[in-house]
Formats: C-alpha cells, sequence, structure tokens
C-alpha cells in the first residue's frame, strides 16, 4: 500500500525529529563521560592523599551517605533512585579500586 503525500510528511518529519533527539542523546552522553572523568580526577586525588596517609581505601559510612543523597537528587529529578543507586554502587567500586592501586604504589 502506497504512503499518501501527508504520510509521507509525517514520516520525514519523525525521522528529523528523531535525528534531533539522537544528536541530544549524543551530547549528554558526551557531557556523561567528562563529568565522570572529572570525578575521577578527584577521586584519584582522594585515593593518593589517603594512600599517604595510610587511611582505608573504602569509606562505608560516606558511602551510605552519598547513596541517600543520590537517591534524594534521583527522585527530585525524576530519575528511578534505584537505577542512580546502582550507577552509584558501579562507580564506588571503580573508586576503591583506584584507591587501592594509590595503597599499593605508596607501600
Amino acid at each position: 500500500m502506497a504512503k499518501s503525500p501527508t504520510d509521507q510528511g509525517n514520516d520525514d518529519d519523525a525521522r528529523a525529529m528523531l535525528l534531533e533527539l539522537r544528536a541530544s542523546i549524543d551530547n549528554v552522553d558526551a557531557a556523561l563521560i567528562y563529568l565522570l572523568a572529572e570525578r575521577f580526577k578527584c577521586t584519584q586525588k582522594v585515593g593518593r592523599l589517603k594512600a599517604k596517609h595510610a587511611m582505608p581505601p573504602a569509606d562505608p559510612a560516606r558511602e551510605q551517605q552519598q547513596v541517600a543523597r543520590l537517591r534524594a537528587l534521583a527522585k527530585d529529578a525524576q530519575l528511578d533512585p534505584d537505577f542512580a543507586e546502582k550507577l552509584l554502587a558501579f562507580i564506588i567500586k571503580e573508586v576503591i579500586r583506584h584507591h587501592e592501586r594509590a595503597a599499593e604504589e605508596h607501600a
């Protein structure tokens, strides 16, 4: 069945909108990567400081505070708090790995 000219126009509009939305997603993804890189630069400094002063790589009390804070932020931002907590757990695991490496290098 052939599309009417109106249907073709709607398809073209939908494709244009899809391209715009995907460009926005690409921009947000790039921002996330740069923000994560900046965050890890900061946490690596924390890791070196902890290593220098023989502090443990993990700080469970701080992690729990961060979980609570980010769950609240996620809720305010209309993002699933469980997703935010899982993402933070993944990030924290990587941060602790960096801190352990810093401690090994300092020893």
